[in-house]
């Protein structure tokens, strides 16, 4: 069963700001400079939707945006953000059944794979890989375990937290930096925080 953030929507950025503080949202706002005038972007798990008006401080307008969340409700705040006046085409389905999409310049996973086994990481990621265009950015936002003892337990502990309310079906982090290496990805930015345990990676096709 696919994991579903509905039962968390109402707390879920709330959440994030009492662990984190504004490490999460700094992670996925220093990739958008890369974002280049005039592209379609697409984003896959934007949950709450906040990082569409992000996206329209850097561009008010020109960006043509298929936002993909699988979550009703987290979908439905998503809706009421200011996203300038870029286009956004809203689909509320899992990234692995969304067909007909053009290529994209640009394509956006925030925090997305740590939810995922292994094995459904690899499916989901070919699937993304296919509507990225050749030389096209791969902007990624994800946990990263360097080996610090508090950086497993906080892993742990989200991970337990969101499988009960979430039904979300990974227990511990996938291997998403391989992925990207696997699939011949070039890395051309990266910036980690907190304490390392939040990577933000630009990856070129």
């Amino acid at each position: 069963m696919p994991s579903n953030y509905d039962n968390s929507a109402w707390f879920y950025d709330r959440l994030s700001r009492v662990i984190y503080g504004r490490a999460i949202i700094r992670s996925q706002v220093y990739l958008l400079q890369f974002i280049p005038a005039g592209s379609n972007v697409l984003i896959v798990g934007g949950g709450t939707g906040w990082i569409l008006e992000e996206i329209a401080k850097v561009h008010p307008s020109g960006l043509k945006i298929t936002y993909i969340e699988i979550s009703a409700k987290m979908m439905a705040l998503s809706r009421k953000r200011n996203a300038g006046s870029n286009k956004v085409n809203y689909i509320n389905e899992p990234i692995e059944i969304v067909s007909g999409l053009e290529d994209q310049d640009i394509v956006i996973t925030p925090f997305l794979f740590d939810n995922f086994t292994e094995q459904t990481l690899q499916k989901v990621f070919s699937h993304i890989d296919k509507k990225l265009k050749p030389a096209g950015l791969w902007l990624n936002a994800d946990f990263h375990i360097t080996g610090k003892w508090w950086q497993k337990l906080l892993l742990k502990s989200m991970f337990t937290l969101f499988r009960l309310i979430c039904s979300i079906e990974s227990s511990q982090l996938p291997g998403i930096e391989k992925c990207f290496e696997q699939h011949r990805y070039s890395i051309i930015n990266q910036k980690s925080s907190f304490g390392e345990f939040i990577l933000s990676t630009v990856y070129s096709k």
